[in-house]
């Protein structure tokens, strides 16, 4: 792409042979492919316009933009997927690049409320530090409690994951962070010294913020995440891993309710009642009800599937008295809340959440809006078009989620885009499908753009080949399983395991693992403990066998001869009970499109190509992607699969694997 601008001759320079990177940071090469999708990032900033940007493995993406944006001296949101992105980007790409651009720029960091510690339900938290109290039920709790006391008066960002010791799934967590609901604003006593407040200060002041796309999302749907200032500030938006948007913007753009939210707005009720004398005696009681309530309900709901829509949950009989009770002492939680909002901010606090979890719990049910709340124009505003949306539910092992989820965002997504009067960069290395990017704009709302596919610089010939089994059964059928690892075991011979088996649901990796058991690699099982010491342990193994579901395809890097092959053994194609999805397809049914071309087909080719891209990060990387699905072969679609994929070299012989394994660097 030749510079139409002289931010665009500026950074192409910066990324060439000699310049300022290659000159700073060891081990930097110049990529014609990185020049050419930083120029047409330079481009979209200059021209406040929209760039779709498929960048493949190898390109380089982060410094393709990263450097525009530090040349550009425009304030700059870039959005990431996930928060150990968002962490990585921070903390190791953005300093190396401004380093070597020797730019004087601002940087920040920024995540949502629930990622930094609350110094008001820190302390509120301390009279129930005591074992089998309160929310302190073991001599752990404690322990972890009382190591984020003495952090807290150590900690200069309040940022909870400066605590490695502490588990990401610990049930203090919410008890020493806040949310959008529990938070007191202005009115909180330790406001002052807010770490949120003071991160949300460092962001209006710097050039370049970068944050997740949870945030983002949370500010564009006005979640009141407390940071909405700084966006309208914002000049240019980069989305990397743009392909997650779409299902991340339905999720905050409806509205939910859960057990646990429940339970903590009648255990923080409780725990205002200490500095208010007499209240504990009219709270206790409706607290006690509203846990009481949020149980009760779990429990009618246990004879449903895991997850459904509300009319399949309104349908049983037995469920409705339970939903009413709820209502009932959410009802009764605001009445008792009222007299006393006057007593302590945490109590006006407490009577707005049960004022907001009401108008909730009655949208979900198709009721009309409790005219009673504080809010019901807002109440009315979130209800949006019920035509438009589904209600939906989910049920974990104690609690439950009710849903309601929109079943477009484009239009929502568009208007925020067009009052932002911002450049907008979205990019990916799955964004396009069969060679296009219609399904991805489509989704996002975009009818105007500057499109650019830069596929993987890799040299594919060398590097690997794509495995395509012959012989095995239907995918749907018993045998398949069984035959899938006969299949894989004399690949995992010639590869000496470093593998990463993904299967399509847990009870094929359950099958998969079991039937493994005794081969002479390591396995590491998704579920037998947490993700990242999986991972670390996978890697150190040297030849281990790492079985996962989808959670493992994107998100994971695992570079050199620690993974050699990518297992694949279905198309990814959504989960048929996932009932947002099909809604969804209903959608485009009435609509008059094809659910399977428009919908299926397309989100279940980026799935694909995010497990497929697992296999080789580096230039040096080399390895075997096996495909297990014979739909691949068999029908028309599978070919859309496979030209959506990299250039792998294709063969239906083994003997080409073990030859491929062979040959390999680290097999001589």
């Amino acid at each position: 792409m030749v510079p139409t601008s002289r931010l665009g001759l500026g950074v192409r320079d910066a990324l060439s042979e000699g310049a300022a990177l290659a000159q700073r940071i060891p081990g930097f090469v110049a990529r014609p492919a990185q020049q050419r999708l930083a120029v047409a990032v330079a481009d979209a900033f200059e021209s406040r316009g929209v760039l779709l940007a498929e960048a493949g493995t190898g390109t380089g993406k982060t410094f393709a933009y990263l450097v525009p944006a530090l040349l550009s001296g425009m304030k700059t949101i870039v959005s990431t997927g996930t928060r150990a992105l968002q962490d990585q980007l921070y903390f190791r790409d953005l300093p190396r690049v401004r380093d070597a651009l020797g730019t004087g720029l601002k940087t920040a960091l920024l995540k949502g409320r629930a990622n930094y510690l609350c110094r008001y339900r820190m302390e509120q938290a301390k009279g129930d530090a005591q074992p089998a109290k309160g929310m302190f039920s073991s001599r752990e709790l404690v322990a972890q409690f009382q190591r984020v006391v003495a952090w807290s008066g150590r900690t200069q960002f309040g940022d909870m994951s400066e605590l490695a010791s502490l588990p990401e799934d610990s049930p203090l967590l919410p008890q020493v962070t806040s949310t959008a609901d529990n938070c007191l604003g202005t009115d909180c006593p330790f406001w002052g010294d807010c770490f949120v407040v003071q991160a949300r200060q460092r962001a209006q002041t710097a050039d370049i913020v970068v944050v997740n796309h949870h945030l983002l999302l949370a500010d564009l749907a006005l979640k009141q995440e407390g940071f909405g200032e700084i966006l309208p500030g914002a000049q240019a938006f980069v989305v990397d891993e743009a392909h997650q948007l779409p299902e991340l913007a339905a999720q905050f753009f409806g509205e939910g309710l859960g057990a646990r939210p429940l339970v903590e707005l009648a255990r923080d009720a409780i725990a205002e009642c200490k500095d208010v004398p007499g209240a504990l005696g009219s709270v206790q009681e409706p607290a006690r009800a509203l846990e009481q309530a949020a149980r009760a309900l779990r429990a009618a709901m246990d004879n449903l599937p895991q997850r459904g829509t509300a009319w399949r949950a309104l349908d049983e009989v037995d469920i409705e008295p339970a939903f009413q009770a709820l209502a009932g002492s959410l009802r009764a939680m605001r009445e008792t809340l009222e007299p006393l909002r006057e007593a302590a901010p945490g109590f006006d606090a407490c009577h707005l959440r049960a004022s907001d979890q009401l108008g909730r719990l009655q949208r979900w049910l198709g009721a009309e809006a409790d005219h009673g709340t504080d809010d019901a124009e807002h109440a009315d505003a979130a209800a949006g078009d019920p035509a438009a949306s589904v209600h939906w539910y989910e049920l974990t092992p104690r609690g439950f989620r009710l849903q309601r989820t929109p079943l477009d965002v484009s239009g929502p997504l568009r208007r925020h885009r067009d009052e932002s009067r911002a450049a907008w960069v979205f990019t990916s290395a799955t964004l396009a499908v069969d060679g296009h990017f219609r399904h991805i704009a489509q989704r996002l709302g975009i009818n105007e753009c500057v499109e650019l596919l830069e596929p993987s610089p890799f040299d594919w010939d060398r590097q690997a080949l794509c495995f395509l089994p012959p012989r095995l059964p239907e995918p749907a059928s018993r045998e398949f399983g069984p035959a899938l690892v006969e299949t894989l075991r004399p690949v995992l011979e010639a590869s000496g395991g470093r593998a990463f088996l993904l299967f399509a649901s847990h009870r094929a990796l359950r099958e998969a693992a079991e039937l493994l058991r005794g081969a002479p690699w390591p396995l590491f099982v998704q579920g037998s403990e947490p993700r990242h010491v999986l991972l670390q342990k996978f890697r150190d193994s040297g030849d281990g066998v790492l079985l996962g579901t989808a959670s493992f395809r994107e998100g994971v890097d695992v570079a050199g001869d620690a993974l050699s092959v990518v297992v694949i053994d279905k198309l990814p194609f959504a989960a048929p009970d996932d009932p947002v999805f099909e809604a969804r397809l209903d959608a485009i049914r009435r609509g008059g499109g094809n659910p399977f071309r428009d919908e299926q087909l397309p989100q279940a080719v980026i799935a694909l190509k995010q497990g497929a891209g697992r296999l080789i990060r580096t230039e040096s990387d080399r390895g075997v992607l096996v495909l297990c699905d014979p739909r691949l072969t068999q029908k028309t679609y599978g070919r859309v699969f496979l030209d959506s994929l990299p250039p792998l070299p294709r063969t239906r012989e083994l003997a080409d694997v073990q030859r491929f394994f062979a040959q390999a660097p680290s097999a001589q």
